[in-house]
């Protein structure tokens, strides 16, 4: 499997295999058991799930740093790769954790797709 490399790519993919609302359904099951107040429609447009996703991670690494971890934990978002990115940032951090986080549950639910 090859994971798409930006968001619109990954959302093409997720929709071009009919697995969108997996993606959102899997999202919400890791955000519950990561203890995080936020659940999308199922309905929910690409661009929202996004911009939500996005400032609840900036709210989490600005005011909740440890829930912020356990949800990387959760989603089981690869240390190395968060490791690479530039923490000076903290907008443009959270816009490459929400990309990582998603790129993380696309493969989860990728596979389950396919195996």
């Amino acid at each position: 499997m090859r994971l798409p490399t930006n968001f619109q790519a990954l959302v093409e993919e997720a929709n071009g295999l009919q697995l969108y609302k997996a993606l959102i359904v899997q999202l919400n099951k890791d955000l519950l058991l990561a203890n995080v107040d936020l659940e999308f429609d199922s309905e929910v447009l690409p661009t929202s799930l996004k911009l939500i996703l996005k400032e609840e991670v900036y709210n989490l690494i600005q005011n909740k740093f440890t829930e912020y971890l356990n949800l990387l934990y959760i989603i089981d978002v690869e240390e190395f790769r968060v490791r690479e990115l530039d923490g000076d940032d903290i907008i443009k951090l959270s816009e490459e954790i929400t990309f990582l986080t998603l790129q993380r549950e696309w493969q989860k639910v990728w596979y389950k797709a396919n195996y």
